[in-house]
């Protein structure tokens, strides 16, 4: 297997006043992660048909790994929601994107994001979607920062667990930024 050639953040990291980068999450512990969670997921929604519903824009490289896995009949769709504006601190406000509305009425629904933290926006979300009548709703994130949980939120399936601290790469970002590394960072200020 190839590997992102990531010495360019030495550089990066060093200009600009941008902040230290430390590994948390190898590449290969977020795949066995995402192996393991294909591995749930095959078991409880095989006969199911169900729509997957990936968090934008966070959780599109999860989402893409994670159905590459995933060898039965599903439907992909998205919706785009947020309680970050920008910054590191939520607004506490979900803000929901107009447009990304999938029908779900009678649907076996997955839902996947990137990660949970102040559980915010996902209980929002799962609060608009249980009112669309689904067969059934499930929690699905990569990450899990219950330590930072406000809203109470059951997830159903959880790949990691990680400390309070700002985490980026594998989709997660700092003002849009780090979204393409293949492994998981957290920020030292």
């Amino acid at each position: 297997m190839r590997c992102i050639d990531t010495t360019w953040l030495k550089v990066y990291n060093g200009t600009m006043n941008f902040p230290a980068l430390q590994l948390l999450v190898s590449r290969e512990n977020i795949q066995d992660a995402v192996k393991r969670l294909a591995g749930e997921i095959t078991r409880d929604y095989r006969d199911k048909n169900p729509v997957i519903l990936g968090v934008l824009n966070g959780s599109f490289i999860f989402v893409a790994d994670l159905v590459r896995r995933l060898d039965f009949p599903l439907e992909i769709a998205w919706v785009k929601c947020s309680s970050y504006e920008s910054g590191r601190h939520t607004t506490g406000q979900v803000k929901l994107a107009p447009g990304l509305d999938p029908d779900i009425r009678g649907r076996h629904v997955f839902v996947v994001e990137d990660i949970v933290d102040t559980g915010i926006t996902l209980a929002f979300l799962k609060a608009g979607l249980e009112k669309k009548k689904p067969a059934s709703l499930k929690l699905c994130t990569l990450a899990d920062k219950p330590s930072r949980r406000v809203a109470p939120l059951a997830l159903d399936y959880t790949g990691l667990t990680v400390p309070d601290k700002f985490v980026v790469g594998y989709g997660m970002d700092d003002g849009e930024k780090y979204r393409n590394l293949p492994d998981i960072y957290y920020l030292e200020d």
